[in-house]
């Protein structure tokens, strides 16, 4: 097998204790893979971000706003290191759909360790594109990393197409009008999945109008801390 990014061939080891896991298939080379950086070590409860503080003062800023934090809790799985920006503009904004297949088994692995309390329950929703964004990139990426997910999955959340997020500066982010829409309620917790936490304003238009259409508790589950 190759790897997905450098496509070197990929000499897996076989020992005693991976030898019934050989069909598991490997996506990177270990020189490739050892440049994804987890996040490790102390961090915000809340949203990930690195902090020697349980909740960072952008949560606590969310929280103090006059309807509160709607989003319960966002784990995010890697730093946005060179290497993973390099993947992620080669994988989302230019159409590589399989490097994708890169994150499967982190984001399995992610969930069953962070919301595994969720799984009987919660109905996994990933962030949606625009009509017009999801025609320019001919898939979701989101979608895509919803699909590893072990749960029930509700594409139910609409977009209204704006200017891309990468283009807007953190104050145009924050500040920015609700894009989304929903035609119908849903009475479960929800797990929102998406590539990139920056702000984390886009989790948090999506977490409120869930919240208001009758999921009462919502989390978030994304591939990079920005």
């Amino acid at each position: 097998m190759e790897c997905l990014w450098c496509m070197e061939e990929i000499i897996v080891e076989i020992s005693w204790i991976n030898l019934f896991q050989v069909e598991r298939q490997v996506a990177l080379c270990s020189r490739c893979n050892e440049q994804l950086e987890k996040i490790t070590g102390a961090r915000c409860k809340h949203c990930s971000r690195q902090s020697t503080q349980d909740i960072c003062p952008d949560c606590k800023w969310w929280k103090s706003q006059e309807k509160g934090d709607p989003l319960e809790k966002n784990f995010s799985i890697f730093h946005y290191n060179d290497f993973m920006q390099a993947i992620i503009a080669k994988w989302k904004y230019r159409g590589d759909y399989v490097l994708g297949e890169i994150f499967e088994q982190e984001l399995f692995q992610a969930c069953n360790e962070q919301f595994k309390f969720l799984m009987k329950e919660a109905v996994v929703v990933p962030i949606p594109l625009s009509k017009e964004r999801s025609k320019e990139r001919c898939f979701n990426q989101a979608a895509m990393l919803a699909g590893f997910i072990p749960m029930e999955k509700r594409n139910i959340l609409s977009r209204i197409h704006g200017e891309k997020q990468s283009k807007k500066t953190r104050r145009e982010r924050i500040s920015a009008t609700n894009p989304f829409f929903m035609s119908e309620s849903l009475n479960k917790p929800v797990l929102l999945v998406d590539d990139i936490y920056t702000t984390g304003t886009t989790l948090r238009h999506a977490a409120s109008l869930l919240k208001a259409n009758g999921s009462h508790k919502v989390y978030a589950l994304t591939l990079v801390r920005g």
